[in-house]
């Protein structure tokens, strides 16, 4: 396959470069994802845009007014392995641990987990769930999308002609809330995930009430989905084994997974049903 290869050194200069060939062009960061579609044909870029050249998009950074900031170029590893994240945001580094091989980890990044858009990526759900917000450099500036509106159908999102995710921002967390990625795949982190759960709650530690729940599933439908009905349902209410069943219930309810050749529509229902009881109970504690 024969294609131009552009280097970019700044964020302008991608733009640029993207607005002026459009579809007939593919950002490539750590390549885990693009290198594997265009090796088995699924892609044919003409030009492949590669931005890890640009200066200052691989940071992590915490600040207690504005709160978390990481650059898209972080890796994945680097994520499982800050220390600031563990401190701050544990649940971002956990989701982090369960992609893949260490190999792939070391590779890829954040950006292109999320821009890749799979229903199954391991980066979405935890972000969601903490209210994280994507920052887009464009022609027109920048702009900032709710995460959980940047995935708009399987390998699809809100980017527009010549836009670049540069950054994902977390608000400040707070001192209460506690959170847990879980995953289901065959051969554990170095395959897809067959159902990915994200649980991240607000309860009170001595009567177990439920101040607030984001309950974030993966792979079980078009996009990473919230099952807004399964957290109404924990919502303010002093959390029991009854309670987490029901809530567990819905989620399975709520999701809209497909049968393909890693699992069945049924096992993925019953998946979501397993991992959120698990979730919910690690979290409440």
């Amino acid at each position: 396959m024969r294609f131009e290869y552009i280097e970019p050194v700044t964020i302008q200069e991608a733009v640029s470069s993207l607005m002026k060939y459009d579809e007939k062009a593919k950002v490539i960061a750590g390549g885990t994802d693009l290198v594997v579609q265009m090796r088995q044909k699924a892609v044919r870029p003409e030009y492949v845009v590669d931005i890890t050249h640009i200066p200052g998009l691989d940071y992590v950074r915490f600040d207690e007014k504005q709160g978390l900031r990481i650059g898209a170029l972080s890796t994945i590893r680097s994520l499982e392995k800050s220390e600031e994240l563990r401190q701050r945001c544990p649940v971002i580094s956990l989701a982090a641990g369960s992609l893949g091989s260490v190999a792939v980890r070391n590779q890829g990044t954040l950006g292109g987990n999320l821009c890749n858009a799979a229903p199954s990526a391991e980066m979405a759900p935890s972000l969601i769930g903490l209210s994280a917000r994507a920052k887009i450099v464009g022609p027109e500036g920048e702009r900032i999308v709710p995460l959980e509106d940047f995935f708009t159908g399987p390998g699809l999102t809100v980017l527009k002609k010549g836009e670049l995710l540069v950054e994902i921002q977390v608000p400040v967390p707070s001192l209460g809330v506690r959170g847990v990625y879980l995953k289901h795949s065959i051969r554990g982190s170095i395959d897809l995930a067959i159902v990915g759960v994200a649980v991240i709650g607000d309860f009170e530690p001595k009567t177990k009430a439920c101040k607030d729940v984001r309950i974030v599933l993966g792979a079980v439908a078009p996009t990473p989905m919230r099952a807004r009905g399964a957290e109404e349902i924990l919502r303010g209410k002093k959390i029991k084994d009854p309670l987490v069943e029901e809530s567990a219930e819905k989620a399975s309810a709520e999701s809209r997974p497909i049968t393909d050749v890693r699992a069945s529509e049924w096992y993925r229902r019953e998946m979501v049903k397993v991992l959120t009881r698990q979730g919910l109970r690690k979290v409440v504690g």
